[in-house]
């Protein structure tokens, strides 16, 4: 009797346990739901600040162009035929007779505004009416012409992309464009020009673009310029905004109206000579380490220019020598 007394005590003892173990883990359930409910909402929280804080500082950079100083990766070489100027552009521009009315047809083409109030607009007309000057003196085709101006003006949309000095890169992009339509090679590059005519397209963009290289980075690109302050330690840093003339006239005004007659006594005694301080000791120094700089450059360039002096010369003293043939080339052969 004892034993099933014990027995079914012991059973509903069990039975409980289990019961209160089943509602704890509903419970866990519960919370690490909550949890990951939470852990959700925060990730979407952070994932909606930084897609705002994204496209705030894209907003920024587009509003200044000079925010972003690293130039941009230039785009990959394409075939660049019928890109800007298709057919119908192509045949417009056979058609003209004069400059003047080439200039207006490749201006309306282009979405130039107004050429004669805007300078840059004004600019690039000009590059592209001597680049088709140019296509019609060397006899190029209609496919070839619509070519060589899309390829100047992908070179330049890279050079003003950034205000940075990336000569170099353009140029490896100007070459990498231009092998994209001197060499059978379908569909990454063809044959659209001549050996010849890709060497006049060459000299002619060399000598016309990349020696006017930097004259473009100034007109189409932001100025950027570089605030630079040094601080040294154990000196106290400088004011950075210096007192107007309003305010020096009134101190000295009161500086006037305060001195007595004891101290103009003082003034009229010589003061000590003052301790230099360590800001003149600093600019004393740095004053003569430029000194030391400007006359090694001054010493370099001499020596250049005395060089260059020496080669001319010795280049005139060859040239105002009488011609004279080699010895045994103006004498007859006696048998």
């Amino acid at each position: 009797m004892l034993n099933r007394k014990t027995s079914h005590f012991l059973g509903m003892r069990v039975q409980s346990e289990l019961e209160h173990l089943s509602e704890l883990r509903r419970e866990a359930g519960k919370d690490r739901i909550s949890v990951r409910g939470s852990a959700a909402r925060t990730r979407a929280s952070v994932r909606t600040q930084s897609t705002a804080a994204a496209a705030a500082a894209a907003a920024k950079a587009d509003e200044d162009p000079g925010a972003n100083l690293f130039p941009p990766p230039l785009p990959r070489p394409r075939i660049c035929m019928w890109k800007y100027l298709d057919i119908h552009s192509m045949h417009q521009l056979e058609k003209t007779t004069s400059a003047e009315e080439m200039r207006q047809v490749l201006a309306e083409l282009l979405e130039l505004g107004c050429p004669e109030q805007s300078l840059r607009d004004a600019i690039t007309l000009d590059l592209f009416c001597h680049a088709l000057i140019f296509c019609r003196q060397q006899g190029f085709s209609l496919e070839q012409t619509s070519a060589a101006c899309a390829l100047l003006q992908d070179l330049h949309k890279a050079c003003i992309a950034t205000p940075l000095g990336d000569v170099e890169e353009c140029y490896h992009y100007f070459t990498s464009v231009l092998f994209c339509h001197g060499v059978r090679r379908p569909p990454f590059s063809i044959d659209l020009f001549k050996e010849e005519q890709l060497l006049a397209l060459e000299d002619y963009v060399v000598n016309t673009y990349f020696r006017h290289f930097k004259l473009y980075k100034y007109v189409f690109t932001p100025q950027v310029r570089l605030d630079l302050s040094l601080t040294y330690i154990g000196l106290q840093p400088p004011k950075l905004w210096p007192e107007s003339e309003t305010e020096k006239e009134e101190s000295k005004e009161v500086e006037e109206q305060a001195v007595t007659p004891q101290e103009e006594e003082l003034e009229t005694v010589a003061p000590p000579e003052p301790e230099p301080s360590h800001i003149h000791i600093l600019r004393a120094y740095i004053k003569t380490q430029m000194n030391k700089e400007l006359e090694e450059l001054q010493r370099l360039v001499e020596e250049q220019l005395k060089a260059s002096e020496e080669r001319l010369s010795s280049k005139l003293t060859a040239l105002e020598r009488p011609f004279q043939l080699p010895p045994g080339k103006g004498k007859s052969k006696t048998k």
